[in-house]
């Protein structure tokens, strides 16, 4: 398998771009000291400038929302209005590079160079098959007027869903090395927000926490008091009267994660500015390398609604295009999972033991499922090819193999890191499927570095991969489409010890976690209690979970992952008839529409996988009742297969209704979901 390497310019011959405006043109923009960039439609428009900035800046504010331009040099900053309203107020664009003056509040624009793109290409995984990456560009051009005349490029690209730009440091004498100490990049918000934030205590954890519904200003004054608020990304926000905004990044090759901080400690302050995660070995730096060095993109998702921010796909197309030449062996699918349920076996006992996992195998065989996993324990963490576990994994390839199963292994990162080329080539040689590679616990360059370095030596061997304990996604999956999950939520496994899984946080993922892209929450758990009845546990049992059992099933629908864990034991599905909406869910999907959803409180989405459309409507704790429109299917006739919460679903939560009716795009599906309720729609084609 031949690999395409990495390259400054990657994908540029993927994309078709074409100049709109003439060099002479392109320079007299530059020389007025201001660029302006419309998406397609011309809703979206972000202006960078230059600026002067009054000294002492206010401390509040930092720059005023309309400063005067300075064209023979100033602060280069940025501005985002969506349908003719402020959205992002003059924000500091710049970069704090180590033993070296601020490079961004001294520059001039010397040229700008404009182009745009209008090309589909295909994904293996996620929310769409197809996608459309139409987008107008434009590359700035700046340099410092004074001595030693420093020079920085600005990329930024305007879709219709969203803005992404990007630093550049071009190769120059002035910056022999490039040490980045931190991002001076701002998001000033033009009202005060209501935000949906992951508050992190610091930049070595598994983004695994609540969102948070928290106006923009509480971030930096708490308990009447000044504070400062690390902010894990994505962070989702309503600016009111303006449009829903969603602050993530996208393609992190050779760079660190970023955060966001409010760090005006102001009352009433409700801006943010970046925060690299520190090196490890050298907090003081967050990025080394040579030039030219190019950082993450900064994207801002926006639309009148939030849904539409789920159906945006822009994180993935700001991705080069996939470096594997030959996809044919990866393929998504469904996994049983023995280890959230205790690895319980047919007599009802845990045991940790090859002929257990061969159960498995058989039962995910029965089933339908592509593929078994087998966790934590099989092998030392220390040395991952040496078989001293409780499992013996090529028996068990070749067992479950032959009744057309596939096995999944996990692996600690640390061995990960010191073996992959000794252990990738044995597990190929075994006939391994994939690793879930787990606790990397960080994301600062050399961390980000690995996750890379995995997903090409892992396609080397033929290996898929699943990270857990992880930072968030930023659209890697498309240049290295063998990586099929990231976890960074707070998912399933957390019933075992605590109550921090429950449908408050399950309609919050959608609109907050899921809008960075794959999420790995290990569904379908048959142990379903309302909350009164929840106890956290673990090795005393089966786990159970709070909610319906409509409620387990809609999450194969709304939420978005190529690798849909079946995580309860194989005792708990049998004889239930609301197995089949679980034996039937693609892991993979063609289109994908938000059909209505609020944040935190309830969410409709439909999927489709060729010709058939799979439904899911959660809600959190409040009951409700909703009218879904059918009004994305095509024309025809289907059959919709409902399984919805039975009446008795507040009292009962495994109780399911399952009836079919006849439905076309003019139907309205009235549905009633209890406290912590669901539904779930099948929606097939009618035969002639």
């Amino acid at each position: 398998m031949k690999m395409r390497k990495h390259r400054l310019e990657r994908g540029r011959n993927f994309l078709r771009l074409i100049p709109l405006l003439t060099l002479t043109a392109a320079a007299a923009l530059a020389q007025a000291g201001t660029a302006v960039l419309s998406s397609p439609d011309g809703r979206l428009v972000v202006t960078f400038l230059t600026v002067t900035v009054p000294q002492p800046p206010p401390p509040e504010r930092l720059v005023d929302p309309v400063l005067p331009v300075a064209a023979a040099g100033g602060q280069l900053v940025y501005a985002v209005s969506f349908q003719g309203k402020p959205l992002i107020d003059q924000s500091v664009l710049g970069l704090d590079l180590q033993s070296q003056p601020l490079l961004g509040p001294d520059l001039r624009m010397v040229n700008t160079e404009r182009s745009q793109a209008d090309e589909t290409y295909h994904l293996i995984a996620g929310k769409a098959s197809s996608v459309r990456n139409h987008f107008n560009a434009l590359r700035l051009d700046l340099v410092e007027p004074a001595a030693p005349g420093r020079k920085l490029a600005i990329e930024a690209r305007a879709y219709d869903d969203a803005v992404a730009f990007r630093y550049v440091v071009p190769d120059q004498t002035p910056i022999r090395d490039f040490r980045l100490v931190n991002e001076k990049t701002r998001f000033r918000i033009s009202k005060d927000a209501v935000t949906y934030a992951l508050c992190l205590p610091n930049y070595r954890t598994a983004y695994e926490s609540e969102y948070i519904k928290i106006p923009a200003s509480g971030l930096s004054h708490q308990g009447g008091v000044p504070t400062r608020q690390l902010v894990g990304l994505p962070l989702l926000m309503e600016v009111p009267g303006v449009a829903w905004l969603a602050i993530t990044e996208a393609d992190l090759h050779d760079y660190a994660a970023m955060y966001l901080m409010d760090p005006s400690e102001v009352w009433g302050a409700h801006w943010f500015e970046a925060r690299l995660a520190p090196n490890l070995d050298e907090p003081d730096i967050s990025v080394s390398g040579s030039l030219p060095h190019h950082s993450a993109w900064r994207v801002l998702l926006v639309g009148n609604q939030p849904g539409a921010l789920i159906e945006s796909n822009v994180i993935a197309s700001l991705n080069p295009p996939p470096a594997i030449r030959d996809t044919s062996w990866i393929h998504p699918g469904r996994v049983s999972w023995p280890a959230w349920n205790g690895s319980i076996g047919p007599d009802g006992k845990p045991a940790r033991s090859t002929e257990n996992l061969k159960y498995y195998a058989d039962f995910a065989a029965q089933s339908g499922l592509e593929y078994l996993l087998v966790d934590g324990g099989w092998s030392p963490r220390d040395n991952i090819t040496k078989m001293s576990g409780w499992a013996d994994i090529p028996e068990l390839v070749r067992y479950a193999g032959a009744k057309g199963v596939k096995v999944w292994i996990w692996a600690h990162w640390s061995a990960v890191d010191r073996q992959m080329e000794e252990a990738f080539p044995l597990f190929e040689k075994w006939g391994v499927a994939g690793i879930k590679v787990d606790y990397m616990m960080r994301d600062d360059q050399a961390m980000i570095g690995f996750y890379y370095r995995v997903a090409e030596q892992a396609a080397q061997h033929h290996l898929m991969v699943d990270f857990h304990g992880a930072t968030k996604p930023w659209g890697l999956e498309r240049t290295w489409p063998n990586v099929l999950g990231f976890e960074a939520i707070a998912g399933m496994e957390q019933s075992w010890a605590t109550a921090r899984d429950n449908p408050d946080l399950h309609l919050l993922y959608p609109f907050t976690r899921m809008l960075a892209g794959m999420m790995d929450y290990t569904p379908g758990s048959f142990h379903n209690v309302t909350k009164a009845e929840f106890v956290p546990r673990n090795v005393s049992g089966v786990p159970a979970t709070m909610g319906t059992r409509a409620h387990q099933l809609a999450m194969y629908a709304v939420y978005e992952s190529p690798l849909q864990m079946v995580s309860d034991c194989p005792t708990a599905y049998q004889g239930q008839p609301s197995f089949e909406f679980i034996k039937n869910i693609p892991p993979a999907w063609d289109e994908t529409r938000v059909v209505d959803g609020v944040p935190g409180e309830y969410v409709t989405i439909a999927r489709r996988r060729g010709n058939d459309w799979f439904l899911g409507s959660m809600t959190n704790w409040m009951a409700r009742d909703l009218d879904i429109p059918l009004a994305f299917l095509p024309g025809g006739r289907y059959t919709a297969v409902i399984y919805a919460d039975s009446p008795d679903a507040d009292r009962f939560p495994k109780n399911v209704n399952i009836q079919k009716q006849p439905v076309d795009r003019t139907t309205r599906l009235k549905a009633h979901l209890a406290s912590g309720g669901g539904y779930a729609v099948r929606l097939i084609p009618a035969t002639p």
